[in-house]
C-alpha cells in the first residue's frame, strides 16, 4: 500500500472564490493534504455546503466579497482568530465581466471587472501579507490568471485586461515581500467548465469542454478544476520552496505555440 504524502500538514489557508469551481477544488485538495481551510465566497449557499462535504473540524466559510476592502480585511482576522495563523492565501475570486468587443465597450463593467479581478486581488495580498509579517510567517501567495493573461484574443476586453494587470501584480509583490520569505506566484490556466465559465457563455460543461479541447495544443486530456488546484497545492507546498514570481501556464502549451502556423 503506497503512503500519502500530506503536505499541508498543520498549515492554514484562505481561499476566495472558493463555493465553486477551481476554489472549491483547491478547497478539498488543501484539507485532503491536512491544511485548516477558510472558504471565502458571495456564495452563502455553496459555501456551506462546501464545508458541509468536508467537515468543519477541517474548513469554515465566511462571506467575503473582495470588492470590499473591509470585508478582506475582517476575512483575514476570523482566519487568524480561528486558526491562529494564515500559511497561504490562494486568491481566486474572479469574474469574466462583460463580453462586449471594443467599439461597444462596457466601462462600467469594465470597473467592476478591475475592482473584483485586480482591486479585490490587491486587497486580499494586502492583508494576508500584513498578517504574515506580523507572525515572520514565510507563506505563499497564490492568485489566478488566466491564458488571457499572456496574449490577446483569448477572452473578452476586460477580462484579459484583468488578468493581464495580476500578472504585473504579482511580480510587484513579490519584489517587496521577498525580503520577508514570502513567496508570490500565480497560474493561468485554459479553458476550464467551471461554473463561472458555463453561466458567462451559457454553455453546459460539456460544451465548454469540448470548445476547449477543439482549441487546444495537448490533445487527449481534458483539463479539469482539479488540475489548476494541484498546480495550486504544488505553489503552496514545500515543493515549490524557492519558486516566487512566477506564473505557472497550465495551458498544454497553448500559449507558447504558433496556432496560425504549423510544419508538421
Amino acid at each position: 500500500m503506497a503512503w500519502i504524502i500530506e503536505k499541508l500538514v498543520g498549515k492554514v489557508a484562505l481561499v476566495t472564490g472558493a463555493a465553486s469551481g477551481i476554489g472549491e477544488e483547491a478547497v478539498r485538495l488543501f484539507a485532503e493534504n491536512g491544511a485548516f481551510v477558510v472558504v471565502a465566497d458571495v456564495q452563502d449557499e455553496l459555501g456551506h455546503q462546501v464545508v458541509a462535504s468536508i467537515g468543519s473540524e477541517k474548513v469554515s466559510y465566511r462571506h467575503c466579497d473582495v470588492r470590499d476592502e473591509e470585508q478582506v480585511e475582517e476575512t483575514v482576522s476570523y482566519t487568524l482568530e480561528k486558526y491562529g495563523s494564515l500559511d497561504i492565501l490562494f486568491s481566486n475570486a474572479g469574474i469574466i465581466g462583460p463580453l462586449s468587443g471594443i467599439l461597444d465597450f462596457d466601462i462600467e463593467g469594465f470597473d467592476n471587472t478591475m475592482a473584483t479581478n485586480v482591486r479585490g486581488v490587491a486587497a486580499t495580498i494586502k492583508h494576508a501579507a500584513r498578517a504574515m509579517v506580523a507572525k515572520k510567517i514565510r507563506g505563499s501567495i497564490i492568485c489566478t490568471t488566466s491564458v488571457a493573461a499572456l496574449l490577446g484574443g483569448a477572452g473578452p476586453h476586460a477580462y484579459t485586461i484583468s488578468k493581464h494587470a495580476l500578472v504585473g501584480l504579482v511580480r510587484s509583490a513579490c519584489c517587496e515581500l521577498g525580503a520577508h520569505g514570502i513567496r508570490v506566484n500565480s497560474i493561468s490556466p485554459f479553458g476550464i467548465a467551471t461554473p463561472l465559465s458555463c453561466k458567462a457563455y451559457n454553455l453546459e460543461p460539456s460544451e465548454v469542454e469540448a470548445n476547449s479541447c477543439a482549441l487546444s495544443n495537448l490533445k487527449g486530456i481534458t483539463l479539469k478544476a482539479r488540475h489548476i488546484a494541484e498546480a495550486a497545492l504544488f505553489l503552496a507546498s514545500d515543493d515549490s520552496a524557492y519558486i516566487s514570481g512566477h506564473n505557472l501556464a497550465v495551458d498544454g502549451g497553448f500559449t507558447v505555440v504558433n496556432h496560425s502556423f504549423s510544419a508538421f
